[in-house]
């Protein structure tokens, strides 16, 4: 996308001649205002960080941890850039409108939405424990909370700018499936049908994108009860770049995505995985 920047005239009646903007190295998201749910810690967080590096203006949002999330917004301004940390349950129709509208009071726009914030279902071990309260609480954060947040910023990103770009985080259970936690698969998946959908609503000027990471070597990931030793050398040996997922790699994708290397690109789904789940075209 070159930000709403039409160069050129049509080559055909309903034919748009995109320009890619050139930026300098290291500077793909020069000045554009970069919004990162769920940023004030683990993934997000370094997303957020790696926006900056990449020259964004950052929103962090965050629900219980205000301190941790005014600590990155910290950390954006230290590195020259603007940045704001503000309290948002996506799960909230309410409180994502009143997101979209202190971003847009802020800033005046958004050129990047990444929909990190979502449940894992950690503490759940197995397909036999049925819990409602848990279903509703992954239902709610990943599909409402993805929905509301690419509905309300997307339409803005189209009706106010005609420019944008949205990245949902996903996972790569959309082709491997979750025994343990099958809630937690069906959110995901639903996210795809969400990047899906609105790729072709907001399309031509908006585009909306998903980045599915499998096994993340985080500190959560290893404070669970199912983490043993044997699970994971069975994981990496079943994994064809024989290693789980480092975050810090899997940042680049996510910016990519969201960038303008990405200008022809919408309504996909890429999964970084080391190769795990070979999911098909």
């Amino acid at each position: 996308m070159a930000w709403g920047s039409v160069t050129g005239s049509a080559v055909v009646e309903g034919e748009i001649a995109w320009k890619r903007e050139p930026t300098p190295p290291g500077r793909r998201l020069q000045d554009k205002v970069v919004v990162v749910t769920g940023a004030s810690r683990g993934f997000g967080k370094l997303i957020a960080l790696a926006a900056a590096g990449e020259g964004a203006h950052v929103t962090v949002t965050y629900v219980k941890n205000k301190a941790m999330a005014e600590d990155v917004a910290d950390a954006v301004r230290q590195s020259g850039r603007k940045a704001t940390a503000l309290r948002c349950d996506i799960a909230k129709l309410e409180d994502v409108r009143a997101l979209a509208d202190a971003v847009w009071k802020e800033f005046g726009r958004c050129d990047v939405l990444v929909n990190n914030a979502g449940e894992t279902a950690a503490d759940k071990m197995s397909w036999r424990d049925l819990r409602e309260p848990v279903i509703d609480h992954i239902l709610g954060m990943d599909i409402k909370g993805t929905m509301f947040c690419t509905h309300e910023f997307g339409q803005r990103m189209l009706d106010l700018q005609q420019a944008g770009s949205i990245v949902n985080i996903g996972s790569n259970v959309i082709s491997t499936g979750s025994p343990r936690a099958p809630e937690y698969a069906a959110a995901k998946y639903a996210i795809l049908g969400i990047t899906k959908s609105y790729a072709l609503a907001l399309a031509p000027y908006v585009r909306v994108n998903f980045a599915g990471p499998g096994w993340m070597d985080t500190q959560s990931l290893k404070e669970r009860e199912d983490w043993t030793p044997e699970r994971r050398r069975f994981l990496v040996d079943n994994t064809p770049l024989r290693a789980i997922g480092d975050p810090v790699n899997l940042v680049p994708v996510v910016l990519f995505l969201a960038s303008q290397d990405a200008l022809h690109m919408t309504g996909n789904s890429v999964i970084c995985d080391g190769g795990f789940s070979m999911p098909g075209a």
